[in-house]
């Protein structure tokens, strides 16, 4: 392959490029480079985690206001995911435009907030401008930028670099490799807050209630059947009790206890099934002699998703939830899960 094929499509001044030249394997070569690159960029970022990364991560927790993100253009744009990430993990942030900010929209800051100011050069001027109003206003300002000696750098109370490494185009121009960077240091300031503040699953769901996320995050409490729903036969209980209490409670199984409550065994009407099948007399039997010991069980507060993901790797349908003394206080049906869309 020619350097100037490989290269990509405006690098140099040539003539323009014929579509029959353009082959499958220059398509891919141009696309395998920038992944090439971006990659090679996040991983270097990994030495610009540090000592004012821990500090950014300290001023915004503790800060009694919001972070207010600000950027223009491609930074603009991923300042915006940054303060969507940020929000959704519960750490409040809102997205100021640098120019409308310079025309009202600062009144949405306010004394205690601390400001994310995001620029690859550190020069971008309507920053140049903003920032020493925001300075003025005695706010904390951090900057993610690639020059650490540029305006903002210098301006700012801790810099987190984004590193100043090759764009992902052949003219090196086109913001690919520093937006990536940038968003993937936005990443790690959001999920290092997240980890300090013991940010989890249930405070997640809290804020994604709605959509597939919403449903992923349900837990199995929130599906279990409770109270007189459970399917419950004590040791001793012959084969129309199991059988009613499986048709009742429309579960397919039923748990056996002891006298003492405690969960012993679990019975399915498979089980009933094949024990026809190897000539049983039903009439005879009682719960002991059919039942599955060591049913498989999981906590009330676990993923819904966990427990189908438990139930496939084990081949049932259903799960039983104990308390701390082995009573039964749930059971959680692969239907249930399916209904409510968890998978």
């Amino acid at each position: 392959m020619s350097a100037e094929s490989a290269a990509g499509p405006g690098q140099v001044k040539r003539r323009k490029r014929k579509l029959s030249e353009v082959t499958d394997d220059l398509i891919r070569e141009w696309g395998r480079k920038v992944i090439e690159l971006e990659a090679q960029g996040v991983a270097d970022l990994t030495t610009k985690i540090d000592a004012d990364f821990s500090r950014a991560v300290r001023m915004i927790h503790d800060c009694p206001g919001r972070v207010i993100v600000t950027g223009l253009g491609k930074s603009g744009i991923i300042g915006r995911k940054i303060t969507a990430t940020l929000t959704s993990t519960g750490t409040p942030a809102s997205y100021l435009h640098p120019t409308e900010g310079l025309h009202g929209d600062l009144g949405m800051v306010r004394r205690g907030d601390v400001i994310l100011a995001i620029s690859k050069s550190g020069e971008t001027e309507e920053l140049e401008v903003l920032v020493p109003v925001l300075k003025a206003m005695k706010l904390s300002i951090i900057a993610m930028t690639a020059n650490r000696a540029s305006f903002l750098g210098r301006q700012a109370d801790l810099v987190l670099e984004i590193g100043n490494t090759e764009e992902a185009c052949s003219m090196d121009l086109v913001p690919t490799t520093s937006t990536t960077t940038t968003l993937a240091m936005g990443d790690a300031l959001a999920v290092a807050l997240f980890s300090m503040r013991g940010f989890g699953p249930s405070d997640y769901r809290q804020l994604h209630p709605s959509g597939s996320i919403g449903r992923s995050l349900r837990m199995v409490s929130d599906l279990m059947h409770t109270g007189d729903e459970i399917p419950i036969v004590p040791l001793n209980a012959g084969s129309d009790q199991m059988l009613l209490e499986m048709t009742s409670k429309r579960l397919g199984a039923t748990c056996v206890v002891d006298d003492q409550g405690r969960l012993q065994g679990m019975i399915t009407d498979g089980d009933l099934r094949r024990s026809l099948e190897r000539g049983f007399d039903l009439g005879a039997v009682i719960a002991a002699d059919l039942m599955s010991e060591d049913p498989k069980t999981i906590d009330k507060n676990a993923l819904a998703a966990v427990a189908v993901n438990r139930m496939e790797e084990h081949e049932i349908t259903q799960l039983v939830i104990v308390d701390d003394e082995g009573v039964p206080e749930g059971i959680v049906h692969l239907h249930d899960l399916l209904r409510a869309k968890v998978v």
